[in-house]
């Protein structure tokens, strides 16, 4: 678990700069799965209810198993990463995701749609998770964070268009071609993998038993400062995923937004990251990394806050709940890449298995923020407030808490 020498790393910069926009591209594009296997179907979820019989609050449960799947999914890929290479475990779990999708296609139920969604997860985060580590790979410090929030301000785009996708597909066709859709997605990208170069050299990886690796899970988890990491992106994540879940229903069904305008106040947010992410690229080398990072974590807890004043009293009717989703959605651009290169920074010889464990807490939380909000609806914005509050405020309190300035890595 060595490192490598200087000149390794020079080499694999030099060549990443030099083939840096493609790879770039390919990168952003395994990140931006994540968000376009969930956002592309959110203008359909109460077609879909409709269509599957379904009983109210369950077709959220759509979201929850993807969520699971793409938590622990992530658990395996990373160490296993770490031991073979980046490339094979990314076509590998393209083939799942691919197999998921379609699977999803010919569902006639929400019940089987819930097994296909998990399966299709757990394929989609090989690429999520194993993108970060190929970033610090090649990347470290400050360099890191810049490339990090470049990544981010590209698959911003994804659920920026997503449900706009998924509404002009509804236009034409049924809920089952959105899946139909992400199949064809899933092959153009396999097909794009094979241009997508080895990071991670044999005389890098880890060469112990894999079931002892997977055993670096429980040495992580003993770290105070990496724990604080992973509580700011992790936190963060609970609400935004609250936010996926809840909106189709607080805008389309309580404030009567039409299903093809619905992609417009969603794709808000995606600007607000992007803009942000633009900021912080070009102010961490100034400020810092964490001090950026905890800025926007005070933000969020503020922005969750609003929210569930604005859900409880309809303060400000529909504008009044957009701009504080809006502004706490904004907050990610200067919170996630700097906590996921916080974490990194700090084991850099098991990137993948760091990678790994900001995933499963980012999409575990996930889980809780969207069955909260799938198990408390009651027809109103409220359960979506309140869980956006509740996680935002954790995320404040991860960050000022365990965050410290000058705090470093435990033995």
């Amino acid at each position: 678990m060595s490192g490598c020498g200087e000149p390794a790393v020079i080499e694999r910069v030099a060549a990443a700069d030099e083939r840096g926009l493609w790879t770039l591209m390919i990168l952003s594009l395994l990140m931006a799965f994540a968000s376009i296997s969930t956002d592309i179907y959110l203008p359909a979820m109460p077609t879909m209810g409709a269509a599957l019989h379904a009983r109210p609050g369950t077709v959220e449960l759509t979201i929850s198993g993807y969520l699971i799947g793409f938590s622990l999914g992530q658990l395996f890929w990373g160490p296993l990463s770490d031991r073979i290479g980046r490339r094979l475990p990314i076509a590998l779990g393209m083939v799942l995701f691919i197999v998921g999708a379609a699977g999803c296609a010919f569902s006639n139920s929400v019940e089987v749609m819930v097994a296909w969604r998990a399966v299709q997860a757990i394929g989609a985060c090989a690429g999520v998770t194993l993108a970060r580590a190929i970033v610090r790979d090649l990347y470290s410090g400050a360099r890191a964070a810049q490339m990090m929030s470049t990544l981010m301000i590209v698959t911003a785009i994804a659920p920026l268009l997503g449900p706009s996708v998924g509404g002009l597909v509804l236009q034409v066709a049924s809920w089952r071609t959105i899946f139909e859709v992400l199949v064809v997605v899933g092959l153009v990208t396999l097909g794009l993998l094979a241009t997508l170069p080895e990071t991670l050299p044999a005389s890098q990886r880890v060469r112990e038993p894999l079931a002892r690796v997977f055993g670096t899970y429980a040495m992580l988890l003993r770290q105070p400062r990496l724990l604080g990491y992973l509580g700011v992106g992790g936190f963060l994540y609970g609400g935004i995923f609250a936010y996926v879940a809840g909106t189709p229903f607080a805008y389309i069904t309580y404030h009567h937004v039409a299903a093809r305008h619905y992609g417009i106040l969603f794709a808000l947010g995606s600007i607000g990251i992007m803009a942000m992410n633009f900021f912080n690229v070009r102010l961490v080398g100034r400020l810092g990394s964490d001090r950026l990072m905890r800025i926007g974590a005070v933000g969020a807890g503020v922005m969750g806050l609003w929210v569930a004043l604005a859900a409880w009293t309809d303060w400000g009717g529909l504008a009044g709940l957009v701009v504080p989703l809006f502004l706490y959605i904004s907050c990610t651009g200067l919170i996630a890449a700097n906590a996921i290169t916080g974490a990194l920074n700090l084991f850099p010889e098991v990137a993948g298995s760091v990678s790994a464990l900001i995933g499963a807490t980012q999409f575990g939380t996930g889980i809780l923020g969207s069955a909260f909000v799938g198990s408390f609806a009651d027809g109103t914005p409220r359960p979506l407030g309140s869980c956006m509050a509740l996680f935002g405020v954790t995320c404040t309190l991860s960050a000022v808490l365990l965050v410290r300035p000058g705090a470093g890595r435990n033995a």
